[in-house]
């Protein structure tokens, strides 16, 4: 049987979501790149590599700051996967940014296709 991300509840997805989100966050704090990518899909490990990280994380952090508070905004679901949206702030850039997360279902692991925060 296939999981259809449609038939999902938000609940459902948030639950499943939001610890992922922390770990990335958390790891991306800490530029730890094995705990960052644990929930990758093997496409995105390949994107993502060790310099990659390094190089993205000293650009953010200096830019704007750590990750603060995160709020969920919406889900956008399809039935391969579900795309979730946050407001996202940070510790010395003004403002709102969007942190979003593709969720897809590989074995019997939920993995992340995509990231990011703009």
């Amino acid at each position: 049987m296939t999981l259809n991300f449609e038939t999902m509840s938000e609940q459902q997805l948030w639950a499943i979501a939001n610890p992922i989100m922390d770990n990335l966050m958390d790891a991306s704090t800490q530029r730890d790149h094995s705990r960052h990518v644990r929930d990758f899909t093997e496409r995105l490990k390949a994107i993502v590599t060790p310099d990659y990280l390094q190089c993205v994380c000293q650009q953010y952090q200096a830019e704007k700051g750590y990750f603060i508070t995160r709020t969920p905004v919406a889900i956008f679901r399809r039935p391969d996967s579900a795309a979730l949206v946050w407001k996202q702030l940070f510790t010395k850039a003004p403002g709102e940014f969007v942190a979003e997360m593709v969720l897809v279902h590989r074995g019997r692991r939920y993995l992340v296709d995509h990231v990011m925060v703009f």
